[in-house]
């Protein structure tokens, strides 16, 4: 019997049940588009900068360079494969590690998100890129001799219209927002292969400039760089840290699962492909660095090293102006995906009352506007350079002590996985769920007054769809909302078939050390801590701390309530599915 496909009318059941747990067609991100997320994300300002900073850490030693790159593309990996196997045993829907830490930690039941919810509020900003955007078309249409006394005001101002364009794009017109970052991901993808492509022809003697002996001894220190420190463990380390944040944002296309068309294609062929096409490009990239820039001036340089490989193909004038056109466009398409992403996010948090004013956050434009607010402020507010980039620093750091949380409960699941039903992911075909499913969900359904409201304007979006009743806690509803979303799947699609990814242990070993080497690391003392304006465990204690108040506002929360009179009792406070 072919599998029957629902309809959008209303009237239909299974309409029903698909329109509880499925986003509007309208709404859907397709394989380009998810994948355009995760590039936009990796792909920022790092890839043309933190090569010469890397490279001078580790002191001119090419292989070791080279190795530490291998490393992180190893760890992201890791990392993805442990996010797979979350994703592919608990139901689609949006929030990343929100779902997964909520699998592991689900009593009390709303501490894990409300903890979870700070890091992302509060620190998932869109910042750093905003400003670096204002910064780099400056760049671009000025000479580069007032490149030194550009105003930190324009520079914000540039970076505050920066994230108002994206916000409002994805407010009014989320379709031409999805274009533009489809755009702007294939646009970095083939400035990575110029990169190569130049090198490539270097190489053969096509483009004919100076030989390096970069690869000549590769595994040997240089004496001294122009700090005048020579390698150390010290800074190996800080170099591995320095490749491993230049890949974040492999996962970001988990945060929007219930806003793409086909989620397993995407979780199980589209996500790995990304992070593997990114990864080899950045490796290449690395290498025509090599090839083109002599190992003196990486060192000596205090520049883009991109800087560096442009003036000697293309020469210093066309350079100046194009290649910080090249960076700002990369920026902005970094703001884009992450301002479109943590709002879905920060909607998702609001759906099970984590955070205040939640039932104002359910509406994706205020969500967006929560999002737009925060950046503005950490853009605008720190008063000198330092202290924002220290502020900036701190978006990635919180995320360490997350993973350590999802790897270590991934291996409790592992361990215990019969009783914890771990790994047993029974797709049901939606004609064989049993009328007693059916008649809860419509139950559920029934007992919310409030129906899914779609804008009267000519781009339907999903911005005002509120969706309800999406337990994050039972069983029951997650077996329905996996075979609701079967029900809209080509009727040559498998239903009972799809495979299991099962992240090995020494994955997640990897990845379970990796993120403790990131969430300590900065608690040991630099060897320039006496010269630092800032100390440098402020960095550490306060992304941590972060976490913690998060803690503090769920055990706070219900007393603040009481005192405004808005509920009777302590436990009147209700998260998840006892929400709805």
């Amino acid at each position: 019997m072919a599998p029957l496909v629902p309809t959008l009318s209303r009237s239909s059941l299974y309409s029903k049940l698909s329109s509880t747990f499925i986003p509007t067609p309208q709404a859907k991100l397709g394989t380009l588009s998810c994948i355009s997320l995760i590039v936009n994300k990796i792909i920022g300002t790092g890839i043309f900068s933190n090569p010469s900073i890397i490279f001078k850490y580790l002191d001119g030693n090419v292989g070791l360079f080279l190795s530490l790159f291998l490393l992180g593309g190893l760890i992201i990996f890791s990392g993805l494969i442990i996010y797979l196997e979350f994703s592919l045993n608990l139901p689609i829907k949006n929030g990343g590690e929100l779902n997964y830490l909520l699998r592991i930690f689900n009593r009390p039941k709303g501490l894990i998100g409300c903890i979870y919810s700070f890091s992302i509020v509060i620190l998932g900003f869109s910042s750093g890129n905003s400003y670096a955007f204002g910064k780099y078309i400056l760049f671009a249409f000025t000479s580069e001799a007032y490149h030194e006394n550009i105003s930190e005001t324009y520079v914000k101002l540039i970076g505050v219209g920066c994230i108002t364009f994206c916000i409002v794009l994805h407010m009014k017109y989320p379709n031409q927002g999805t274009h533009l970052f489809n755009f702007l991901g294939i646009f970095k993808i083939l400035i990575l292969v110029l990169i190569i492509a130049i090198g490539g022809l270097v190489t053969i003697g096509f483009i004919d400039i100076e030989p390096t002996t970069n690869f000549t001894n590769i595994w040997q220190f240089e004496d001294s760089i122009s700090t005048g420190s020579s390698a150390s463990v010290y800074n190996v380390s800080v170099a591995l840290l320095e490749i491993i944040y230049s890949f974040k944002g492999w996962e970001n296309v988990n945060y929007v699962l219930n806003e793409v068309e086909n989620p397993y294609h995407i979780l199980t062929i589209a996500a790995p492909s990304a992070v593997l096409v990114t990864t080899a490009l950045y490796f290449l990239v690395i290498i025509s660095y090599l090839i083109v820039i002599p190992k003196q001036e990486l060192l000596n340089s205090g520049v883009l090293c991109a800087g560096i490989f442009f003036n000697k193909i293309f020469g210093s004038n066309i350079t100046s102006h194009l290649l910080p056109i090249f960076i700002s466009l990369s920026n902005l398409g970094n703001v884009l995906v992450v301002s479109y992403a943590h709002s879905l996010v920060n909607q998702e948090l609001a759906m099970n009352n984590y955070i205040p004013f939640s039932k104002t956050f359910q509406n994706l434009n205020y969500a967006l506007l929560l999002h737009w607010a925060v950046t503005v402020l950490i853009l605008v507010g720190p008063p000198s350079t330092e202290i924002y980039e220290f502020v900036v620093n701190l978006y990635i750091y919180p995320g360490t002590w997350i993973n350590v949380l999802i790897s270590v409960g991934l291996i409790y699941l592992k361990v215990n996985k019969k009783t914890e039903n771990w790994n047993e992911y029974n797709i049901i075909d939606h004609s064989q769920t049993n009328d007693d499913d059916i008649d809860y969900i419509l139950e559920q359904n029934e007992s919310d007054e409030q129906e899914p409201t779609f804008n009267d304007d000519e781009d339907n979006t999903v911005q005002d769809f509120n969706p309800r009743n999406r337990s994050q806690t039972s069983d029951r509803m997650s077996r329905l909302s996996i075979s609701s979303s079967t029900a809209l799947l080509p009727s040559s699609s498998p239903t009972t078939s799809k495979k299991i990814i099962k992240a090995p242990y020494i994955c997640i070993a990897l990845f379970l050390t990796a993120n403790l080497f990131l969430a300590l690391f900065p608690f040991v003392p630099p060897p320039n801590k006496d010269s630092m304006i800032i100390p440098f465990w402020c960095f550490p204690v306060i992304g941590t701390g972060v976490l913690l108040l998060g803690g503090v506002f769920f055990y706070v929360r219900p007393y603040f309530h009481l005192i405004f009179g808005s509920i009777h009792d302590v436990n009147d406070i209700k998260y998840e599915d006892e929400y709805y």
